[in-house]
């Protein structure tokens, strides 16, 4: 699997707190190793549209 991100994306990262990048490029990097790893908590967001979500932390 391969992420692209949009433009809009990478300001959004860029704007996160260090805590919460550090923990979304963890999580990224299980999502591109294992769609089924289980701290992504990964399900299908919108069957229509191939959307998937999952979580970067707890809360």
């Amino acid at each position: 699997m391969n992420l692209r991100f949009t433009e809009r994306a990478d300001k959004d990262f860029a704007a996160l707190p260090v805590d919460i990048r550090k923990a979304l490029g963890k999580q990224l990097g299980f999502l591109v190793s294992n769609l089924n790893h289980p701290s992504l908590h990964a399900k299908k967001y919108s069957e229509t549209n191939d959307i998937w979500q999952g979580r970067v932390n707890r809360s």
